[in-house]
């Protein structure tokens, strides 16, 4: 099992959620991702990422967002078919 942050996901790849870690300054942002839908296990893509980067274009289960690189870092994923 490889974990990555979907910051550093190739576009158009499935992954699942493994967790949600977010940075020390803005603890917050767990709870903001996860009423999103950023829960472990599930489903989750890169879909598109603006020209420089940010923010990215993510699909977490059947919804789209638009998430800043920083916010998408604290999404740790594991491939599809692994276990988290």
């Amino acid at each position: 099992m490889q974990r990555a942050t979907l910051d550093q996901c190739p576009q158009a790849q499935p992954y699942r959620v493994a967790a949600v870690r977010p940075p020390q300054p803005a603890p917050h942002w767990a709870q903001q991702l996860a009423e999103l839908g950023f829960l472990p296990g599930e489903p989750v893509m890169l879909m598109a990422r603006a020209p420089g980067g940010d923010p990215l274009v993510v699909r977490v289960g059947a919804s789209t967002y638009a998430l800043r690189r920083a916010e998408a870092a604290c999404v740790q994923v594991v491939q599809e078919g692994d276990v988290a």
